[in-house]
């Protein structure tokens, strides 16, 4: 039987980890430092993206789908095209016994899927939008989850009625929008 040994990392190794450690979970915490969400409401919200996204991903149905999946402190928004209510009626079916889920949006219209010039589109739009929301003096954008899906624009999070009001004004500011969605919960 050989001898047992135990392996530590050498103080330069060590030191490293913890520093890696560290610059992570600052980003972490800088990232979240606006949000009002809690961590553990963060975690609920990824976990039901992936179940979400899985069903899409995995499940056969769905192949000629195209639906985005966002949660926002337990709001999931289902937005995107299926080519049948059949289709889009089993998706909500299978998305309702997912965990954590307290509401869902649906906005999955009944269409072919959108071509990649309107997602481009709609890519562009959420980007101007985000700019503008970092542009507006007394709002922290990084509380505003912005999804824009055949140029309609969804604005989720937890904010203030004051932030609610700063945040549609500068999206409806924003060429190429037909509408804009609050589906934002108040903290006041």
């Amino acid at each position: 039987m050989l001898p047992s040994a135990t392996l530590t990392p050498h103080p330069a190794t060590l030191r490293r980890r913890v520093s890696i450690g560290v610059i992570l979970l600052l980003a972490l915490l800088q990232g979240c430092a606006h949000d009002r969400r809690t961590i553990g409401a963060m975690v609920d919200d990824s976990a039901v993206e992936l179940k979400a996204t899985g069903i899409l991903t995995t499940d056969p149905t769905y192949r000629d789908a195209h639906v985005n999946v966002t949660s926002v402190n337990g709001i999931l928004l289902l937005s995107g095209e299926t080519p049948s209510s059949e289709m889009r009626d089993s998706l909500l079916a299978k998305v309702r016994d997912i965990p954590s889920i307290r509401r869902i949006v649906n906005e999955v219209r009944i269409a072919p899927p959108s071509t990649l010039a309107q997602r481009s589109r709609d890519a562009w739009i959420t980007g101007q939008v985000k700019s503008r929301l970092i542009g507006t003096r007394g709002l922290h954008s990084s509380r505003i989850t912005v999804v824009t899906e055949y140029t309609s624009v969804f604005l989720m999070g937890l904010v203030s009625q004051q932030e609610s009001e700063l945040a549609t004004n500068a999206a409806t500011n924003v060429r190429g929008i037909e509408r804009v969605v609050k589906l934002f919960e108040y903290v006041d």
